[in-house]
């Protein structure tokens, strides 16, 4: 059976234009939707490294450049969340770039907490460049087995 689709030209080019950014490695775009913003993105995201012993699990981001005052880490809803800026190096008189490799602008980072992370002891500590966010772990709970009587 053959049905008819109405073309839309400008979806085409929004399809175009993700598969670009994604073959890239860009941050994806924005869409709007009349006055309203649909997405929100960052303009980079810091390479993050997440690892885990008996204690802890242990959350590290790098941010080089980045003051300590830039940086905000928030848990809400299970989910935590790095937000920050990296500035860009203002422009000297004389003083020429020829190649700017290194991100900057805006960064949000967000992580669901694992099973058993405890959301209310987060803590976070900011040293040379590296940011480190500690998820102890919580009492395991032990499953419960109810023994249900039909009668």
């Amino acid at each position: 059976m053959n049905a008819l689709m109405r073309w839309d030209p400008f979806k085409e080019m929004e399809n175009l234009q993700s598969r670009l950014t994604r073959a890239f490695g860009l941050p994806p775009g924005r869409s709007t939707n009349g006055d309203k913003e649909l997405m929100a993105v960052a303009e980079w995201a810091p390479a993050v490294d997440i690892s885990e012993d008996d204690k802890e699990w242990l959350v590290k981001a790098d941010l080089p450049e980045v003051k300590k005052e830039e940086v905000k880490v928030t848990v809400q809803d299970g989910v935590l969340i790095i937000t920050g800026e990296r500035k860009f190096e203002k422009e000297e008189k004389g003083k020429k770039f020829h190649r700017v490799e290194c991100c900057y602008g805006n960064f949000l980072r967000s992580f669901t907490l694992p099973d058993g992370a405890d959301g209310a002891k987060v803590t976070a500590e900011f040293k040379d460049g590296v940011l480190k966010v500690h998820l102890p772990k919580g009492e395991k709970v032990a499953p419960m087995s109810i023994e249900v009587k039909v009668g």
